[in-house]
Order: structure tokens, then C-alpha cells, then sequence
């Protein structure tokens, strides 16, 4: 059997990566998770403080022809090893985690749909749509327990770069998506409306 794709995608902290775990939890042997965010490119050859100019939040961040590849084995039922990424010094880690292929597999992104090589290998779209304020709390949340980062470099990235990015390769896809869900519903009960609708 030839996994399903499931993009579950909208802006940053909008409540996508926590839909997926629990999709992992409920669905549990039928489901693997696999993140865009794994994907970014490795800025190793940058100094450091060069490395925090890149703009993240642009598709020429990603490796997606590294995904594109990795989405097509596990299509053919080939295990993958996924990249580790470490968010506070931008470079790509020496280690992998092996990622199965499964009757679902769930891609979690932001981006996903701004590649149309991704976006058209995907079985179901799904963008949970989350205002910007409550995105940009959830991410000063994240970023500063996660990601080592200061809550003055999260707004000033935000305003900068996370909110026109939005706008220009996000946002315009929303309606391109066969489920919309509200960022400020209960997460399981939009994770419930998730596996309704997939097994419909």
C-alpha cells in the first residue's frame, strides 16, 4: 500500500506541529511525522553572526530537493533518514532519525505548499489558520525555551521577515486546501475533525 501524504501547513506557531502529535498519538502505527523544519539548509559556512541574517522564512531556505526525495521513497515504501537540524547554532547535525513509511505520512510545514513539486505530491491539504498576534506569543514562547533565542530577536524577526513571508508564500495557498481549521479551536477536537476527514 503506497502512503497517503498529509501537508498539514499555515504560518509560523500557528498550532500545526501539535495537530500532527496528536494525529501520532491517536493514529499511532498508521502515521509517521515527518517536519519541513528538519529540512533547513545547513549555514555551517557562514560565520556565526551572519548565519542569523539568513532569511528563515523564505523558501530558499529549505532543501526541498532533499525532501522531494526523501517523500518519493517513502511513496515506494523505503524507510528514510531524516536531517536533525540545530536551531541555535543553524547548521544540520551529524545525526539522522529513521523515519518509516507508514499509511499516512504527515508533512508538517510552513512552506510546504510554496514548492509545487511538494504541494502536488500531497494526498490532503490542511492549513490551520491562526491570527498573527496569537502566533507571535506562541513563537516568543517556543523560540526562547527551544531555540535559545531573546524575546527582542523573535518580534524584530517577526515583524521583519516571519509576517511578509507569511503574506507572500504562505497565506495565498490557504484556500488551495481541502480543510481549514481555526488555530484557536481545541486541539483535539481539531485533531478529531482531522482523522474524520481522512478516513472519510
Amino acid at each position: 500500500m503506497r502512503a497517503k501524504f498529509l501537508g498539514i501547513t499555515g504560518g509560523a506557531a500557528s498550532g500545526k506541529t501539535t495537530i500532527a502529535d496528536l494525529l501520532l498519538k491517536d493514529l499511532h502505527e498508521r502515521v509517521s511525522v515527518l517536519q519541513f523544519d528538519r529540512y533547513y539548509r545547513d549555514q555551517g559556512h557562514l560565520d556565526v553572526d551572519k548565519r542569523a541574517l539568513v532569511n528563515y522564512d523564505h523558501p530558499d531556505s529549505l532543501d526541498h530537493e532533499l525532501l522531494i526525495e526523501h517523500l518519493d521513497l517513502l511513496s515506494e515504501g523505503s524507510s528514510i533518514r531524516a536531517p536533525i537540524y540545530d536551531f541555535a547554532t543553524h547548521t544540520r547535525t551529524e545525526q539522522t532519525e529513521k523515519i518509516e513509511p507508514k499509511e499516512f505520512v504527515i508533512l508538517d510545514g510552513i512552506l510546504i505548499l510554496a514548492f509545487a513539486e511538494i504541494s502536488e505530491r500531497l494526498t490532503f491539504k490542511i492549513f490551520v489558520d491562526t491570527p498573527d498576534e496569537t502566533r507571535l506569543t506562541r513563537r516568543i514562547a517556543r523560540d526562547m525555551s527551544e531555540r535559545g533565542r531573546t524575546e527582542e530577536s523573535v518580534r524584530k524577526q517577526f515583524k521583519a521577515s516571519v509576517l511578509p513571508m507569511h503574506k507572500k508564500f504562505v497565506q495565498p495557498f490557504r484556500d488551495s486546501t481541502e480543510l481549514i481549521i481555526d488555530g484557536l479551536d481545541d486541539p483535539d477536537e481539531s485533531a478529531a475533525k482531522v482523522i474524520s476527514f481522512i478516513d472519510s
